[in-house]
């Protein structure tokens, strides 16, 4: 009777968490019209999954501003998983980046137009769907998986784990964020820790760049608490974790289930901290509006080469989010409006909203470009949030 009372009670949980997850339709029916189109396959056990962090202000977000009926994706990171699970890459994709955005479906049943426009445009037209295809059509890479993330899942998950470090160099007082934290090494909960993510203009320079490398560092330390705590191998604090997770979380049909969630838990999480690594796709100021960013190539090429083959990237610590050295770049004329047909914003509106000084980045000193050696300044769960270079980071 014990036995089977004690089944019965991990069946209800299993179910319970088994159900918390939102499974994105939608988005594998979308994906399936276009199949013949997509990137084939890792032949290796590599898996690429795509994770994004949405905007959207309806339901339990509304404390975040309005909803106007559509969300952005102002957070997404490629995550590659290696064939041989010893090493784990997140590659952030800035949110102003200028792509080819292919033609969408709308929430509402039209379609867009194919157009060169800004990257988080892709989930607003048209979703997942539309964002995966755009990740695709710019790395050649295929996007194996995809998680959705929305303000109050984030803020439930760093609550369960019972928050994540951060530090600072100086006291931030950020009105507009609801930001006020001393300086040094401390522990944010969700509230602070959403703030802390998000914030552009209280903290550092303003760009985007900027908050990217918080990000990275963030995730960095979410990766080092969760291991530290023993969370993975202890099943009485797992379940809160996978509970709150799960609850937060919108996925494709692979990754809908708690099965397959564990899977892939279990699969990478005897990576070694220092095998966790995040960067940025190399970037600079686009050549036509300084408050857009555009591809610097050949290294960005160089950098989706290595993934689609399944090769391990170097990163240099150094606080993340720049993905290599940072050089000031001259700033580019802004676009005025009509200026550029390809670049026109939803509704015929030029974006011209400014986010702070961007910096051209190119890969470090001391390896052969193309050659496996190459280095991207980035960081890793391994790195300590307070060195100089981290800290120097989150305001800087």
């Amino acid at each position: 009777m014990l036995v089977l009372a004690a089944a019965g009670a991990g069946w209800t949980l299993y179910q319970r968490l088994d159900g918390n997850i939102r499974t994105d339709v939608g988005t594998e029916q979308e994906l399936q019209r276009y199949a013949d189109q997509r990137p084939a396959a890792p032949s290796s056990k590599a898996k690429n999954i795509l994770l994004l962090g949405s905007d959207n202000r309806g339901g339990g977000n509304s404390a975040y501003g309005r909803d106007e009926g559509s969300a952005r994706s102002d957070t997404a990171i490629l995550l590659h998983i290696a064939g041989d699970r010893r090493s784990a890459t997140g590659v952030s994709l800035p949110r102003d980046l200028m792509t080819d955005v292919p033609a969408c479906t709308r929430p509402d049943g039209s379609r867009s137009r194919a157009q060169f426009a800004q990257f988080n445009w892709a989930f607003q037209f048209g979703g997942a769907a539309c964002t995966i295809r755009t990740v695709e059509k710019l790395t050649g890479l295929r996007v194996d998986h995809h998680l959705v993330l929305d303000f109050s899942g984030f803020k439930s998950l760093v609550d369960t784990v019972g928050g994540v470090e951060v530090c600072l160099p100086g006291a931030v007082h950020d009105r507009d964020a609801k930001l006020d934290l001393p300086a040094g090494r401390q522990t944010l909960g969700g509230e602070d820790a959403l703030s802390y993510v998000r914030a552009r203009h209280g903290l550092g320079n303003g760009s985007d760049t900027g908050r990217m490398g918080r990000q990275q560092q963030f995730l960095g330390s979410l990766v080092k608490k969760v291991r530290g705590n023993g969370v993975l191998l202890n099943p009485a604090k797992l379940y809160p974790v996978l509970h709150s997770a799960t609850s937060a979380l919108t996925a494709d049909g692979g990754l809908d289930s708690l099965s397959e969630l564990y899977e892939l838990v279990r699969g990478v999480r005897d990576i070694d901290e220092d095998q966790v690594r995040f960067l940025t796709v190399p970037r600079k100021s686009y050549r036509l509006d300084s408050n857009r960013d555009e591809l610097v190539q050949p290294a960005a090429d160089r950098l989706f080469a290595q993934l689609r083959e399944d090769r391990p990237v170097r990163v240099a610590s150094g606080g993340g989010g720049d993905g290599e050295h940072s050089r000031e770049a001259a700033p580019g004329p802004s676009i005025r409006h009509g200026a550029h047909p390809r670049n026109q914003a939803p509704g015929g509106v030029v974006g011209s909203s400014v986010h702070g000084s961007r910096e051209q980045q190119a890969p470090l000193d001391g390896d052969e470009p193309g050659k496996p050696g190459e280095v991207y300044k980035g960081t890793t769960a391994a790195h300590d949030i307070c060195t100089a270079d981290n800290a120097e980071n989150g305001l800087n």
